[in-house]
């Protein structure tokens, strides 16, 4: 791992603009900056290397910008605090566009830097300071970042970096995009600029529900038969999880969790009926009287599909501040839901209403009354003469669980979750948020940077077609020794658009047998093991017998409990779980899984 040559050097008056930008971020107490280097935050980069001394923030180098802002969006998933990313001019915003999105869809906190110019057409370099110069850069990501701005002088961008800071922490978060002209940064100062106490821009908390609303939804809990609630995005602290159980014990209300979202709800406990669009779940909802969605994603999409066309019994209450950032270009707020009580509250703030005006319950201990998962146990797949996606879930499972902390920073498209179980908020991460293929190492990357350092392992179940894309943000783990394992279900093709060709080709009257053109990823097939190797990652595999994948998963755990990152190519059969095809024949998306995503 490289290390900076230089000493943390006090921090002495700003000479130029960029330096005034660099002692704002060391104020806001941001520890790293993702970043690609580029010439045009080139006053920026030598602020943060040579008048902060690469410290708070300190740079990690990427090989791609996605991968940089993916770190960012995977840091924030397990802190719940804004990273910084920074990006070179126009072109290294196209290429974190999508990184960008994701993290929106996901109301990622993040604070993007980025850079233009010269602003002055006299002072650009013939041909490349053109083409990299834009007139509204923000205008790339506006749709999809919840602020942005390019200030005019390093005065004002201590406001501007201020805000975006604020902004992006503020309920519901997101990121925001401040734009540095070169001159703004390159500019020699004529007197001090004062750096203000950050304590007094923090971000305010979310709202909170009126009194009447929390007697009103109170009041339908106590007097349900059988409530039903749904945890959707919320803090992933313990305090919250623990809320959350207490609340359900309370009133007696099964709890519905969502795959995108992560663990939000311990899954063995007795009142936990499986995730949305489960089987479970869907009939827990046809039989309630009473639902009350803690910010659910797509509540509306949730109810429509329990109700089968007809309509459901239960009084509905939603609480989300989302509306909040809502735009016209994406559709990422989904459809618009029907309610009986609809409150724009944070979800965080109504979960400790009602638990304090219970009386502040705690936990019940569960005495071994552990929920019994219905599906198959991992040992008896060994058997089989190749992998399925059954099989390969149950074995990864079962290696986990002889594991006392593990953080699954994702779960491959395909994969049942149900042979995962979940204790603890940070046990499972959840989605990407924008169903974009490529951005899961990066996340991984970031949420093992946030865990570097502590007792949980953080492990990236991912498929073949997003590993490709992001094979090279674990160069930088490796040289920033950010210890990981990524164990990738590798069915040789993008096996989602398989399902959906099936389905067309079904529907046309036309042959079946041709769904595997142009999405299989073979003859010849990637290296994956190979292509850990080359970024100075350890590769293990390919594996393809189902008695090798125990010995190769506490190999590869070792390695990451010694510090290294390590990769586990799995050879599996091009299938879903019979669990997700349930959902995929009917809807042509798995349940609670995006139509549009394309995965292996």
């Amino acid at each position: 791992m490289l290390k900076s040559p230089t000493e943390v050097p006090k921090l002495t008056e700003a000479e130029y603009g960029s330096d005034v930008v660099a002692a704002v971020l060391r104020a806001l107490d941001l520890p790293y900056a993702a970043l690609v280097p580029g010439a045009s935050y080139r006053g920026l980069h030598d602020s943060i290397v040579n008048y902060l001394g690469n410290k708070q923030p300190e740079m990690l180098l990427f090989l791609h910008e996605e991968h940089a802002v993916a770190t960012a969006h995977g840091w924030s998933k397990v802190t719940g605090k804004p990273m910084l990313a920074i990006l070179h001019s126009n072109v290294g915003l196209m290429h974190a566009s999508m990184a960008i999105f994701n993290a929106w869809c996901d109301r990622a906190p993040m604070l993007i830097l980025g850079a233009n110019g010269p602003v002055d057409a006299a002072k650009r370099r013939p041909w490349i300071d053109w083409i990299h110069t834009s007139q509204d850069m923000g205008a790339l990501v506006r749709p999809y970042t919840k602020w942005d701005d390019q200030p005019g002088s390093p005065r004002a961008a201590v406001e501007s970096i201020l805000r975006a800071y604020q902004i992006a922490s503020s309920a519901p978060t997101g990121p925001t995009y401040v734009v540095l002209d070169t001159e703004l940064q390159e500019e020699a100062l004529t007197g001090a600029i004062e750096i203000p106490n950050v304590e007094k821009f923090v971000a305010p908390e979310g709202p909170s529900p009126s009194r009447s609303e929390v007697e009103r939804v109170l009041k339908a809990l106590k007097g349900a038969k059988a409530p039903v609630l749904i945890a959707g995005r919320g803090s992933r602290s313990v305090e919250a999880w623990d809320q959350r159980v207490a609340l359900a014990e309370a009133v007696g209300a099964r709890v519905i969790t969502q795959y995108k979202i992560g663990a939000m709800f311990p899954t063995e406990h007795p009142l936990h009926a499986g995730q949305a669009g489960s089987t479970e779940a869907t009939q827990a909802l046809r039989d309630a009287d009473v639902i009350v969605s803690f910010d659910a994603l797509d509540i509306a999409g949730i109810l429509k599909q329990a109700a089968r066309g007809e309509a459901l019994k239960a009084l509905v209450v939603s609480c989300s501040p989302d509306r909040y950032v809502h735009k016209g270009w994406s559709m990422d707020y989904q459809a618009l839901p029907a309610l009986d009580i609809d409150i724009a509250a944070s979800p965080n703030e109504l979960l400790s209403e009602l638990v304090n005006a219970l009386g502040s319950p705690k936990p019940k201990p569960q005495n071994g009354k552990a929920k019994s998962i219905p599906v198959a146990s991992g040992p008896s797949y060994e058997q089989d003469s190749d992998i399925g996606i059954d099989g390969f879930a149950a074995l990864v499972g079962a290696a986990m669980k002889k594991e006392d902390e593990i953080c699954f920073t994702r779960l491959a498209l395909g994969v049942d979750e149900r042979h995962f179980t979940f204790r603890h908020p940070l046990d499972y991460l959840g989605g990407d948020g924008g169903g974009g293929v490529g951005g899961g190492l990066g996340i991984a990357v970031g949420a093992a940077l946030a865990l570097r350092g502590t007792s949980r392992l953080p492990v990236c179940v991912t498929g073949d077609g997003d590993f490709l894309m992001g094979v090279t943000a674990l160069w930088t783990a490796v040289a920033q020794g950010i210890p990981l394992l990524v164990i990738v279900a590798n069915n040789r093709s993008y096996f989602n658009d398989e399902v959906h060709q099936e389905r067309m080709a079904r529907v046309r009257k036309r042959p079946v047998e041709r769904k595997w053109i142009g999405q299989r990823i073979d003859d010849p097939p990637p290296d994956l093991a190979g292509l850990a190797r080359a970024q100075g990652a350890i590769g293990i595999g390919p594996i393809a017998k189902p008695a090798d994948l125990p010995a190769a998963i506490a190999q590869g755990i070792a390695h990451v409990r010694a510090g290294k990152v390590c990769i586990i190519d799995v050879i599996v059969r091009p299938e879903y779980s019979s669990g997700v095809v349930a959902g995929l024949t009917g809807e042509m998306a798995a349940p609670n899984r995006g139509v549009g995503e394309r995965g292996a």
